[in-house]
């Protein structure tokens, strides 16, 4: 059980981490551009993605902090 949780996890970040520019702009375009109906769940998930990219947007430019410790992603050697 606490295996497939992990692998949840994982799958979650990794699909939010992707999808989330692309729900994040394309659900309005659908929803107003092309007249899609209310959907609670794609609504739910935008949010989401909204507050992702916000939390984004105040690490790299008002905390100017990176995700990864001690230059750990920097390709210098």
């Amino acid at each position: 059980m606490k295996q497939m949780l992990k692998e949840l996890y994982g799958t979650g970040i990794l699909f939010f981490y992707y999808m989330k520019y692309i729900i994040l702009i394309g659900w309005p375009l659908l929803r107003f551009g092309l007249d899609y109906r209310d959907n609670i769940v794609i609504d739910i998930l935008w949010v989401y993605c909204l507050i992702l990219m916000i939390k984004d947007i105040v690490y790299k430019f008002v905390l100017k902090k990176s995700y990864c410790p001690n230059d750990s992603c920097s390709s210098k050697k």
